[in-house]
C-alpha cells in the first residue's frame, strides 16, 4: 500500500479518534500544546511531532491516568502536564532519585529540578520508576492507568535483551486497566533492511514492534501515518541521529539532512483486551 493511501487511512483514524472528545476536551488539548509554559526550541518541533493529531489517534482525555516512559528531556511532558493537570494524573516514568547509581540519581535530580522550575504547571506530576537498564519497574499500580505513552524510545531498549523486553511489554500491560491503551511512536525502518539486535541505527520494523506488544498480550488496535516521512530512506551515516534536531554528522550533508526533517515513524494504538 502506497504511503499516501496510508496517509489517508490515518487522517479517517484521526477523525474517528477525535469523535469521542468533546468540543471542550479538544479545547483543553489544543491549550495544552498552545501553553506559554513550552519551551520555544520545543514548539519548533510540533511540525515533526505533530502532538495534536498523536495525542487525538491515542484517544487521551483530560480524566485520565497516563504514564509517560521515559520522558527524557520532557518534550511531552510539557504538553500532557498542563492538559491532565485539573481532572486527570500524569505519571513520569523514568530514572530512580534513590537508584544504586549516581548516574541515574543525577539524571533524576535533573528531571525533577526541570519541573521545580514550572510548579504552576507540574507540581502534580507524579513520578514513578521505570529502568529499562537494570530492569526495574515501579511506575503504577496493576490496572490503575488509562493509558501509557512511550515516544521514539523502544530502540533504546532494544539492547538489554529479549527476557527484559519481556518483562518491560508486561510492566505496561499489567499497569493498565481493561481497556487501557498503549501509544508507541518510534523510528520506523523500511522492511527491506536488515533489524539488528540492538537497534543500533535507532530504527525498528514496525512488524517486530508490534510482536512485541502482541506477545505481552496487546491487540493492535489501529496505526496512523501521522508521523510518516517518505522522505527518509532510514539510510544515514550515524543512523536516525545524523537527521535533525541531533545532526550527529555536524556540518557532514546538513543540508540534506535538514530538506530530510525528522524521521518517518510508525504510530501504533495498542489495547490491553
Amino acid at each position: 500500500m502506497k504511503r499516501s493511501i496510508l496517509s489517508a487511512l490515518a487522517g479517517t483514524l484521526l477523525v474517528c479518534a477525535a469523535a469521542g472528545a468533546t468540543a471542550a476536551e479538544d479545547a483543553a488539548l489544543k491549550a495544552a500544546i498552545a501553553a506559554p509554559s513550552r519551551t520555544p526550541e520545543n514548539v519548533a518541533r510540533d511540525v515533526y511531532r505533530h502532538p495534536y493529531e498523536t495525542l487525538n489517534f491515542f484517544g487521551i482525555q483530560p480524566g485520565m491516568t497516563v504514564v509517560e516512559l521515559a520522558p527524557g528531556g520532557g518534550w511531552y511532558t510539557e504538553i500532557l502536564a498542563p492538559y491532565l493537570r485539573e481532572r486527570g494524573k500524569l505519571i513520569a516514568a523514568g530514572p530512580d532519585l534513590a537508584a544504586p547509581g549516581e548516574a541515574e540519581r543525577k539524571s533524576a535530580e535533573r528531571f525533577l529540578a526541570r519541573l521545580n522550575t514550572r510548579p504552576e504547571v507540574y507540581n502534580k506530576v507524579a513520578l514513578g520508576v521505570f529502568v529499562p537498564s537494570r530492569g526495574a519497574y515501579a511506575f503504577a499500580p496493576a490496572g490503575s492507568v488509562d493509558m501509557v505513552l512511550t515516544f521514539r524510545n523502544i530502540h533504546n531498549w532494544m539492547p538489554t535483551g529479549p527476557d527484559n523486553l519481556k518483562a518491560l511489554f508486561g510492566s505496561v500491560y499489567t499497569s493498565l486497566k481493561k481497556g487501557g491503551v498503549f501509544g508507541v511512536v518510534e523510528h520506523r525502518l523500511p522492511d527491506s533492511k536488515m533489524q539488528d539486535a540492538s537497534a543500533s541505527s535507532g530504527y525498528m520494523h514496525e512488524k517486530y514492534v508490534i510482536s512485541l506488544a502482541e506477545a505481552a498480550g496487546f491487540r493492535l488496535a489501529a496505526k496512523s501515518e501521522v508521523n510518516a516521512n517518505p522522505k527518509d530512506m532510514a539510510d544515514h551515516k550515524g543512523g536516525v541521529w545524523a537527521l535533525p534536531p541531533t545532526y550527529t554528522n555536524k556540518d557532514e550533508d546538513r543540508a540534506k539532512y535538514q530538506a530530510i526533517g525528522e524521521s518517518d515513524r510508525m504510530t501504533l494504538k495498542f489495547v490491553k483486551p
